[in-house]
C-alpha cells in the first residue's frame, strides 16, 4: 500500500468511464480472473456495493427474486434495482425453494440470492440442490464475501468447496475479508460484464478504489495464489478447533473457519462473556436489530495453537 501511494498517488478523482481509469485496475481484474478461474472480474469500489452494481446490470431480466432469510444486507438492498417480484424463503430451505419455483410458474425467470458461506454460523448454501431445481434460464447470485480466499482447495470460495462449476452462478466477492485490504469484484461471463458496464450507474459514476489499496489488493491476491502456506495454516487451525468432540446439541459447522455460539438467555450470554475475557479472548457479541444475539469467532491462519486451545477450552466449558 505504501509503495502504491509513493508511485501512483492517492486517488484518480473520477470514474473509470471518464478520466479515472488506471492500469492498476486492469491488472487487479486480470489477477482476480487468474485466481478464481473465471471469464471476467469487474472491480467495484467496496464489497457491499458489488451486489448493488450487479443488480443494476441485471435490472428487468427476471420476473422473481428469491432471497434467503439470512442473506446479507447488501443483497437485500440490491432488490429494488432488479425490478422483480421479491419472495423471501426460510434459511437454506431447499424444499421451500422447490415449492416457490413451482408457484412462480413455468414461464418465470428466477433469480435466487444467497450468501455462499453464511457469516452468522459458517454454514454453506445448498447451491447444488438449488441448481437442480432452477430452470436453465435462472441465475444465482452468490455473495461470497466470507468464502472467497478461505474455502476450496485454491481458495476460490464456496463453489469450489462444494465442487460446483455452473454458468448459472454469479459470484460477488469482497477484498476486505480473506484478502485483508478493501474493495470488491463481480465475477462472471463476458456478457455479464458488458451489461454491467452499460447499465450500472454505480460503476459508471463512482470513483473507483484508491490506488494504494488497489496496489495492496493486487499484492494480496498474488500472495494467496502463489503461496499456499497461509491456506495450509488456516485449514490446520480450522481442523484443530472444529475437530474437537462436541455435544449432541452443538451447532458448530465442520470445515468452515467460523465458530458461533448462541446463548439461550441474557444470563448465559453474560457468563460466556466473562469466561471469554478470563481466557483473554475478546467476546465478539453480534446483535442485529431483528436477529438473535450471538458470539462469533473467525479462525485465522495467524492464530497460535495456544490461542486456539483457549477458545476450545471455553467452548468445552460452555457445552459447545
Amino acid at each position: 500500500m505504501r509503495q502504491g501511494l509513493d508511485r501512483f498517488g492517492l486517488n484518480v478523482a473520477a470514474s473509470r468511464f471518464t478520466t479515472g481509469n488506471h492500469e492498476l485496475y486492469q491488472q487487479l481484474e486480470w489477477e482476480l480472473i487468474r485466481f478464481f478461474g473465471v471469464e471476467t472480474a469487474t472491480l467495484v469500489s467496496n464489497g457491499y456495493a458489488t451486489n448493488l452494481a450487479l443488480a443494476q446490470g441485471l435490472a428487468g431480466e427476471f420476473s422473481h427474486a428469491l432471497i434467503d432469510s439470512r442473506a446479507h444486507q447488501s443483497l437485500r438492498d440490491c432488490l429494488p434495482f432488479l425490478e422483480a417480484r421479491v419472495i423471501e424463503f426460510p434459511h437454506a430451505d431447499v424444499e421451500a425453494v422447490s415449492k416457490l419455483i413451482r408457484r412462480c410458474g413455468k414461464r418465470s425467470r428466477i433469480l435466487l440470492l444467497t450468501d455462499g458461506m453464511f457469516s452468522h454460523n459458517g454454514t454453506l448454501a445448498p447451491l447444488r440442490e438449488y441448481l437442480k431445481l432452477l430452470p436453465r434460464a435462472s441465475r444465482i447470485i452468490v455473495d461470497d464475501a466470507h468464502g472467497a480466499g478461505t474455502l476450496g482447495r485454491r481458495g476460490r470460495g464456496t463453489c469450489e468447496a462444494l465442487g460446483i462449476q455452473s454458468g448459472q452462478i454469479i459470484q460477488t466477492i469482497s477484498l476486505s475479508k480473506a484478502f485483508g485490504v478493501y474493495g470488491g469484484a463481480i465475477l462472471g461471463s463476458k456478457a455479464l460484464r458488458e451489461k454491467l458496464l452499460k447499465r450500472s450507474r454505480l460503476l459508471r459514476g463512482n470513483t473507483p478504489l484508491p490506488l494504494p489499496l488497489t496496489n495492496a489488493a493486487l499484492g494480496a491476491v498474488r500472495l494467496l495464489r502463489e503461496d499456499a502456506t497461509l491456506r495450509r495454516r488456516l485449514i490446520a487451525n480450522t481442523e484443530f478447533v472444529k475437530g474437537q468432540p462436541r455435544s449432541e446439541s452443538s451447532n458448530v459447522e465442520p470445515g468452515t473457519p467460523i465458530v458461533s455460539i448462541f446463548p439461550k438467555t441474557p444470563t448465559e450470554a453474560r457468563r460466556l462473556h466473562h469466561q471469554l475475557l478470563a481466557a483473554r479472548i475478546f467476546p465478539t457479541q453480534i446483535e442485529y436489530a431483528d436477529k438473535q444475539a450471538y458470539f462469533r469467532f473467525a479462525i485465522s491462519s495467524e492464530h497460535s495453537r495456544a490461542e486456539l486451545e483457549s477458545l476450545v477450552l471455553v467452548l468445552r466449558e460452555f457445552g459447545v
